[in-house]
């Protein structure tokens, strides 16, 4: 990190208010060349919003910004641009029905007078996708990636715009293990540069890997800005949560009963092939794998968005017939998926959201219950301690952490037996992890199967009764908690010689 020299960018009392909630109170923040600032907070602290102001998507009410040590106003999004600052979103803002090129210079397309310079577009993308050492076709459609190889492409797109602020909103949340070395790498290759990196995480174990300096805000307020090799983890959670967090994962005493959830040798057209496993009631299996391991086509096909070409699933000893993911709710199956956005209507308030999974258990001759729907809204907001001024407020108007929340909840007040959650702590803050991961353990207990497909190898060793790992579409091993080790499990999910399966 460079320490002396002028400060890249300066942030003195800024604030922004929203109907109904004070954002941001008064927040000062400093940025150093070649330096990675970690921004920390619960959900609803003021982080994002911080970000969205610096990247021109959000005005300031007041306050001021320095760039360079110059006064700058920051309008929109190109302003930004041309002071240099880059954005990556935790919602990616691709565009699915184009190709990873034509969204990596989308709006700067190359042209030649009136013609737009194909070959030259797909060179370029690709001259940069191997600078990040991604292996993917620059002619892909982005609608055909994972949510892992999006969000490569979407840093990808930032970069190719010059950056010397880069701002970070959970880079890595998507991320394997491998992709996030990888990602780091990137990272420290840009502070050589002289590049300033603004990065927004909930995972404190990457921020002392790689931050120099930690801000933690907490209800809108900055509430200490230090080095970061200066604090411990258990300092920074007092300080973003407001209180001590005594024990992140419950403990785990499984007696599990029954198998509720069998498949045998599911196959699919997206990759999975001869698939095997039961869940039991009461038992958290957990699902690990890297990139493009097949764990979110496995939750895809057990919810009947992707076909079979062969295998059979059973429900409590019921064969299933799955044409879509309403047979799949009937049966009482339950799917959090990885991005939000495909199960959240983002112009709805949070009581229909989080009932929309429950619509038959809250109606009577037809009609719908709506006390009943607000007071299940209610108390999962209370559960969750989700940061939002009202319930009436529009999904879309919340935080990415707080709709995360809103989308677990539906589920967490559905009927369902079988729970499938993919990423369920995906941008959570460290506090509502906790809090997930104790109603995760109070369902297991009152009988419900748990199918946790996870990046995180911490989370499913602290999580689960069983752990398969995947790998190219096929489940490679499989531990329980006693044989469980994190090397076991990586070694396994990476292809390491060696490695065998424990039962």
């Amino acid at each position: 990190m460079n320490q002396g020299g002028q400060p890249l960018l300066e942030v003195r009392s800024i604030s922004k208010a929203f109907p109904g909630v004070q954002a941001l109170d008064g927040v000062d923040f400093g940025l150093l060349p070649g330096e990675v600032h970690a921004l920390l907070g619960e959900n609803g602290a003021g982080k994002s919003t911080l970000m969205k102001i610096l990247s021109g998507t959000v005005a300031k009410d007041s306050g001021s910004i320095r760039i360079r040590g110059q006064e700058a106003e920051i309008p929109g999004p190109h302003r930004a641009h041309e002071l240099g600052i880059g954005m990556v979103y935790q919602e990616l803002s691709l565009v699915p029905t184009l190709t990873v090129a034509e969204n990596i210079f989308l709006g700067y397309w190359p042209r030649s007078r009136s013609r737009i310079r194909w070959k030259g577009m797909y060179r370029a993308a690709e001259e940069v996708l191997s600078w990040l050492g991604v292996d993917i076709s620059p002619r892909s459609m982005v609608q055909s990636l994972s949510m892992a190889e999006q969000q490569l492409v979407e840093i990808a797109k930032v970069l190719t715009r010059n950056v010397r602020i880069l701002l970070l909103d959970e880079p890595t949340s998507a991320l394997s293990e491998r992709e996030r070395e990888r990602l780091f790498e990137i990272i420290r290759r840009l502070k050589n540069d002289g590049v300033g990196i603004v990065y927004v995480t909930h995972r404190l174990g990457e921020v002392k890997v790689i931050s120099d300096r930690v801000t933690v805000l907490r209800d809108g307020r900055r509430i200490a800005t230090l080095p970061t090799q200066e604090v411990s983890e258990a300092e920074l959670v007092r300080m973003m949560v407001g209180r001590e967090l005594h024990q992140q994962y419950p403990e785990r005493r499984s007696a599990p009963g029954p198998a509720l959830l069998r498949i045998q040798g599911l196959s699919t057209p997206t990759g999975l092939r001869a698939i095997d496993l039961e869940v039991h009631a009461g038992e958290i299996v957990g699902v690990f794998g890297a990139m493009g391991a097949g764990r979110t086509e496995l939750a895809r096909a057990l919810f009947g968005l992707d076909r079979r070409t062969c295998g059979e699933i059973f429900m409590e000893g019921r064969r299933l017939i799955l044409r879509g993911p309403s047979d799949a709710i009937r049966a009482g199956l339950g799917y959090l998926t990885e991005d939000r956005r495909q199960g959240l209507v983002f112009g709805l308030p949070i009581p229909p959201n989080v009932t929309l999974a429950s619509l038959r258990s809250i109606s009577r001759f037809g009609f719908l219950s709506r006390s009943r729907e607000t007071e299940l809204a209610a108390e999962m907001v209370r559960k969750l301690r989700v940061a939002t001024p009202r319930l009436d407020q529009l999904v879309g108007n919340l935080s990415g952490g707080t709709q995360q929340k809103i989308a677990l909840a539906r589920w967490l007040v559905s009927q369902a037996r079988i729970l499938i959650f993919d990423e369920p702590t995906r941008g959570v803050d460290v506090g509502a992890k906790a809090e997930v991961y104790s109603l995760m353990n109070e369902l297991a207990k009152a009988g419900v199967g748990i199918l946790m497909l996870s990046s995180e190898h911490s989370e499913v060793l602290g999580m689960a009764d069983r752990i398969l790992v995947m790998q190219r579409g096929r489940i490679v091993a499989e531990f329980t908690r006693e044989t469980a080790t994190a090397e076991a499990v990586l070694h396994a999910a990476l292809g390491v010689a060696g490695t065998e399966v424990a039962g």
